[in-house]
């Protein structure tokens, strides 16, 4: 890692972890030592002023993680670089949404990457469209670090010739906290007046920066908020909250921490009733304590990701990549807090599925950036073969003339070779399944219901 020339302070966090490793540590949280969250303050119930808010804003900034590939859809560039509405990549869309929540409030509110060497350069050129978006002395973005992938046999660096970027990975986006300080961001920002951060996946457009929240948490002083959502089936096998008995803090529980035997209690949606968005809010302050009190070391639960070094090759060599999620950082600061939001504010594109509903007519783009919905309830559920539509260029190939019709629409499932023509309308509960090894044509116009 020093030989690559990363920051001595994720040094110091990786060997953290290895030792971690080598002692058996697994990261798991048994149910045992937890109890459920039951009240949550609501974020629509939150008791601030327009005044507050503007204030609070003003001392904000907005932190994108957008390290990810879209490589589980077979796209080898920054998913944020995607294309998923009316034309507009996520980053256009962040963009105008930055800049309309800036004109409301009359702040600066600065927008930051956090990028990998991978989404750096491709990323910068989508926002470098944005004369107005750079705030002065801040940068566009900072890099996260990177770690050797060990050998799953005996934990040394494993080597890969043939591809030798394939023997790093990132650290899970818990690094986040270790690169604003191996960056000298989190000196920057605090040296400029902000106190607080936004941060959220670039693939989540729900995300827009609220007032409402930094105000609340600013007036409590409230080190480390969260925004969650009530669970329901689909959001199962997601990261919940509870409480840890021991000392009463919250914490996450993802399910790679799950304890064995526990799956059932993890997946029970009316024993823990809310997930985690991934949307949080960071005193500045008090993280730069933390920090600098441990060394950089939060002491985040780790994570032990348990893949090949190539993952496009299931034969090449078991390896191990060491993580930490961001959103576990809720135990480590006292007094930190969650607030229950509802759907509008996690709207992630982690497949093809998702990525149909999002160009549809579902949403429509306002002229502030917001995704607002054309129906009423959840959106509609969508299942599409793997075989066929997993990859980008598979699934684009097959919707060539745009997504169905979902407004109507509650399920859609589909199983097989199916391409949809043009103008096609969903209504209800839609299975499609074409013949075995046959392409289903569905004829333009056409109305599916039922």
């Amino acid at each position: 890692m020093r030989a690559a020339g990363v920051a001595e302070v994720a040094v110091t966090v990786f060997s953290h972890y290895y030792e971690l490793l080598e002692s058996g540590e697994r990261g798991t949280i048994p149910e045992s030592e937890i109890e459920p969250v039951r009240d949550l303050p609501n974020l629509d119930n939150l008791d601030t002023d327009e005044s507050a808010a503007r204030d609070a804003l003003a001392r904000t900034t907005v932190i994108k993680l957008n390290g990810g590939l879209g490589t589980s859809m077979g796209v080898t560039g920054p998913k944020s670089a995607l294309p998923v509405l009316d034309g507009l990549t996520f980053l256009d869309i962040i963009a105008r949404q930055i800049l309309a929540v800036r004109q409301r409030y009359d702040v600066a509110l600065p927008l930051v990457l956090m990028n990998s060497f991978r989404t750096r350069d491709e990323s910068l050129a989508i926002l470098g469209k944005y004369d107005d978006l750079p705030v002065e002395g801040l940068p566009l973005d900072f890099l996260q670090n990177a770690e050797p992938k060990l050998r799953a046999d005996d934990l040394t660096p494993v080597e890969w010739p043939q591809a030798p970027e394939l023997e790093w990975c990132p650290p899970g986006h818990g690094d986040l906290y270790v690169a604003l300080v191996a960056s000298g961001l989190l000196d920057t920002l605090r040296a400029k007046g902000y106190r607080h951060a936004f941060i959220s996946n670039a693939d989540n457009l729900g995300a827009v920066p609220d007032g409402r929240i930094v105000a609340w948490m600013a007036e409590h002083e409230v080190p480390f908020g969260m925004e969650v959502c009530r669970r329901t089936r689909s959001d199962r096998k997601g990261g919940h909250i509870a409480v840890r008995r021991s000392d009463g803090r919250l914490v996450l529980r993802d399910s790679a921490q799950v304890a064995d035997g526990e799956e059932d209690l993890f997946q029970d949606t009316s024993l823990h009733t809310t997930f985690s968005t991934n949307n949080l809010w960071i005193d500045l302050d008090r993280l730069a304590e933390l920090m600098a009190d441990h060394d950089g070391v939060l002491g985040l639960p780790i994570i032990v990701n348990r893949k090949t070094v190539d993952p496009a090759d299931p034969d090449s060599p078991k390896v191990i990549q060491l993580e930490t999620a961001m959103g576990t950082a809720i135990e480590t600061f006292e007094g930190a807090r969650a607030v229950l939001v509802d759907r509008r504010r996690f709207k992630p594109v982690k497949t093809t599925d998702d990525l149909l509903v999002l160009r549809s007519d579902v949403y429509e783009l306002a002229a502030d950036g917001t995704l607002v919905t054309t129906r009423e309830g959840d959106q509609p559920y969508v299942a599409l073969d793997p075989e066929h539509f997993k990859i980008l260029a598979d699934f684009e190939e097959r919707f060539a003339h745009g997504a169905p019709s979902l407004a109507g629409a509650d399920r859609l499932e589909v199983r097989g070779d199916v391409a949809f023509g043009k103008d096609v309308t969903v209504v209800g509960e839609v299975e499609v399944e074409a013949p075995a090894g046959e392409r289903l044509r569905i004829p333009d116009g056409t109305r599916l219901q039922g």
